[in-house]
């Protein structure tokens, strides 16, 4: 349809409407819109179309505040880093002053009294100095590369948890999705046998009792169902949180079954190494800065080596409006060393706590090895455990199908009754939710083996 132009007044807004107010209007929208369009771009970026578990555990390492804050923490040491070595460059300063007297000293030479100095002065001096030996930079300059490394490897510990604990609530999700979705299919058929249930009763068939356990049934489905619906809203929820996913955004979650049963297999004839573990690796770099603090606390002994000079201008005069005609420069260049003779015992103390500190470091590393031995054990016990569980309930789910198929077509025929139907559809009920939790269950078990194994990087 053509769009026809109204004869006729203008309505009273658009009559009001200036040229010049058009113009103005037109220009404001023209130089706002691109913040529209990229707020709403923003808005569209920060959603998935799709979150199969790789989206979610990628989006959350990208999103996740905690993580953002180590990665802000790794800019703050290097900041910190390179505030340090700065100490070992030149130090060049300068300072001004200027100063009026109201009254001059006066000190009594020869019985005379004799005032000293001059109404106005001014100064500058520029000063240098530079470190040749002092223990805190030696220590920024040594540890540098070890403190930069401690940062980035907390960043990477706190990524793996992050993945570990998104994983599992992904699986979480879906194990709760699933009891819905076979819940609804176990409706629809319990549906139908109380719709027959319902036709034999009124036939004079079969007596009341069919219906009503039908119904009590089906009362039971909607029930579940109902709670494993608001269930699955929690779970989403903490999976958001999780991924830092945007309150008002949908997880739309997306898996396929057949591709996670092949990823539940695994090489249970690994040894867990504790060296490929993050927390070794953490330790490892903990005990080198902690050896440097023993050097650190060695070198107090030592003396403290460093140049510096000064030139100074000097300005004098008792007329102000004269006061920079004349300078009285001076300067000077020195060699500073100083030396700690007694400190009361404290550097002995110090250097005593720095290598106990570092002996308690080794034992956190032997407790590590222990840990990791036992997490893995635990780890793979538990994965071995949900395997055959998972293996045996699968066979479960065709078997109460096939007796679940057979028996309700014997009912039917007039051959078994309603209660031994009842009795098949809730075999076969559990029989599916058990096999989809223990899907889930394994894969959530071999995530934790990978951990213990320190397979999971990023």
């Amino acid at each position: 349809m053509r769009n026809k132009r109204m004869n006729g007044p203008a309505p009273v807004e658009e009559r009001n409407l200036r040229p010049g107010k058009i113009v103005l209007g037109v220009a404001m929208l023209i130089c706002l819109s691109p913040f529209a369009v990229s707020a709403q771009a923003n808005s569209q970026d920060s959603l998935l179309n799709e979150v199969t578990l790789k989206a979610a555990v990628e989006y959350a390492i990208k999103n996740q505040p905690r993580i953002q804050q180590a990665l802000l923490d790794e800019e703050i040491t290097a900041s910190t880093v390179r505030s340090k070595l700065a100490d070992w460059y030149p130090q060049v300063n300068f300072a001004y002053s200027l100063q009026h007297n109201f009254l001059l000293q006066t000190s009594v030479i020869g019985g005379n009294a004799i005032r000293l100095g001059v109404d106005n002065t001014s100064a500058g001096q520029f000063t240098a100095s530079q470190t040749i030996f002092n223990r805190d930079v030696l220590l920024a300059r040594r540890t540098k590369s070890d403190v930069l490394l401690q940062t980035r490897q907390t960043t990477e510990s706190n990524k793996i948890d992050l993945a570990v604990n998104v994983t599992k609530a992904f699986y979480d999700v879906l194990a709760t999705t699933q009891q819905i979705k076979v819940a609804t299919e176990n409706i629809t058929r319990v549906e139908r046998s109380l719709k027959d249930a319902t036709a034999q009763y009124k036939a004079g068939i079969t007596d009341k009792i069919d219906y009503k356990r039908a119904t009590i049934t089906l009362n039971n489905l909607k029930a579940s169902k109902r709670s494993n619906e608001e269930l699955v809203k929690a779970k989403l929820e903490y999976l958001k949180s999780l991924m830092a996913y945007p309150e008002s955004g949908t997880l739309n979650i997306v898996y396929d079954s057949t591709a996670m049963e092949n990823e539940i297999a695994l090489d249970t004839l690994q040894r867990p190494d504790y060296k490929s573990r993050i927390e070794y690796r953490l330790l490892e770099t903990q005990q080198k800065l902690l050896s440097a603090n023993v050097s650190y606390n060695r070198w107090s002994y030592l003396p403290s080596v460093s140049v510096n000079g000064a030139y100074n201008l000097n300005f004098q005069n008792n007329d102000f409006g004269k006061l920079y005609n004349t300078n009285f420069p001076n300067s000077f260049a020195a060699l500073t060393l100083a030396v700690p003779i007694f400190q009361g015992g404290k550097r002995k103390a110090n250097i005593k706590t720095a290598e106990l500190q570092l002996k308690r470091n080794s034992y956190d590393i032997a407790a590590l090895k222990n840990n990791v031995n036992a997490q893995y054990a635990q780890a793979l016990a538990v994965y071995q455990s949900n395997l055959e569980n998972y293996l045996a309930l699968k066979e479960n789910v065709q078997v109460a199908r096939e007796v679940y198929d057979v028996i309700n077509l014997q009912y039917r025929s007039g051959i078994k009754t309603y209660l031994e139907v009842i009795t098949a559809e809730t075999d076969l009920r559990t029989s599916q939710i058990n096999y989809f939790n223990s899907l889930y269950q394994v894969l959530a078990a071999k995530t934790d083996v990978q951990k213990a194994l320190g397979q999971i990087a990023y």
